[in-house]
């Protein structure tokens, strides 16, 4: 499969270099805390101390969904924390294998991923939990009857391709309908989804929901949304580390969450404040279309919501690894008690 061949390969150039410090990693014991054996020092107060420096792939350009993390940039919590941050938006496969490897230490990935990486032999596991739902929808025009995933079948439907989370979220509703891939036609347009529907390419495309059914609304086009959300719960973006950082430096790990969570926080309560300091770390943001960026905040902002902010659902990660075992992306179970933690979430 496309998919874990990529893995593989990715395997074969980085695991090669690194097989001493992974293949004696111990097992991570599902969401126990571990005794801390830091190499780094704790942050002083003033966060003058010396910092740790942390490469971050986000596997996404600059943009003001990730206006959490600019916040606590801007605001100093990485700093306060002991840590110096650096956003490294890379492609997420490669961010997955360079964590699982121990060259890098923390990534921003898909839950989808940290379960194909698992499969393959990489020990990383998800320690927050970025967005509290699967933020997949299927848009279409009004008025075609598509209202429920039920409809979906017999109609042409344009995603960027037979891969990832878009790929994910369609079979998951698919699922949810008693749906055959058959009995749909797929077409892999790229990221042209508006596009494609306004111009009447497609009968329906599958979007991010904190993304393009905001633009079309804004664009003054009346849509019927199916969202993954409201059909099933599925794991989403996280921060992945690896069972050696877990157990060698669990307190970076913490004070890395730390920093993220208090991001987090500020932006829920004050999402016009997170919006200017995104100006400064987002290059372009200042001319794009202010009221369509805004409400993209908004919309991402309701996945970032929990009673407990960056907690991960059992449940969602049993549905996730159900539908890529339908999917045939995974051949049989991981041990999904190694593959997150919430164990490092602190009192936020």
């Amino acid at each position: 499969m496309k998919i874990l061949s990529v893995f593989i390969l990715i395997l074969l150039v980085i695991l090669t270099s690194a097989c001493a410090s992974t293949s004696d990693t111990p097992a991570l014991q599902g969401t126990t805390d571990l005794p801390v054996q830091s190499a780094y020092p704790e942050p002083s107060a003033t966060g003058i101390s010396p910092l740790v420096h942390i490469r971050l792939p986000l596997g996404y350009i600059p943009n003001v969904q990730f206006a959490p993390l600019y916040v606590a940039v801007d605001k100093g919590y990485f700093n306060q924390s002991g840590i110096d941050i650096e956003f490294d938006y890379s492609f997420e496969t490669d961010a997955v294998a360079l964590v699982g490897a121990n060259e890098l230490q923390f990534a921003v990935v898909s839950g989808d991923q940290v379960l194909l990486a698992r499969s393959q032999g990489l020990p990383v596991v998800d320690v927050l939990a970025w967005y509290q739902d699967y933020p997949v929808s299927i848009v279409s025009k009004a008025g075609q009857g598509i209202l429920t995933p039920a409809d979906l079948k017999g109609k042409k439907i344009g995603l960027p391709g037979l891969f990832g989370t878009s790929y994910i979220g369609l079979r998951a509703l698919l699922s949810a309908a008693g749906l055959q891939e058959s009995e749909v036609t797929l077409d892999s347009i790229g990221y042209n989804q508006v596009e494609a529907l306004i111009s009447d390419q497609e009968e329906a495309v599958v979007v991010y929901t904190t993304n393009e059914p905001v633009q079309l609304r804004l664009m003054g086009y009346q849509i019927d949304e199916i969202k993954v959300r409201d059909y099933t719960h599925l794991v989403s973006n996280g921060m992945i580390t690896n069972e050696t950082t877990l157990t060698q430096q669990p307190d970076l790990v913490r004070r890395m969450n730390q920093a993220i969570l208090k991001g987090i926080a500020d932006t829920n309560a004050n999402p016009d404040e997170a919006y200017h300091i995104s100006l400064k770390y987002v290059e372009g943001l200042a001319q794009a279309d202010q009221a369509i960026q805004k409400q993209v905040l908004t919309a991402s902002i309701e996945f970032w919501k929990a009673d407990r902010l960056g907690y991960s659902d059992p449940a969602a990660w049993q549905n996730t690894q159900q539908v890529l075992l339908d999917m045939d992306f995974l051949t049989k179970p991981v041990d999904l008690d190694k593959a997150f933690s919430n164990a490092f979430l602190g009192d936020e």
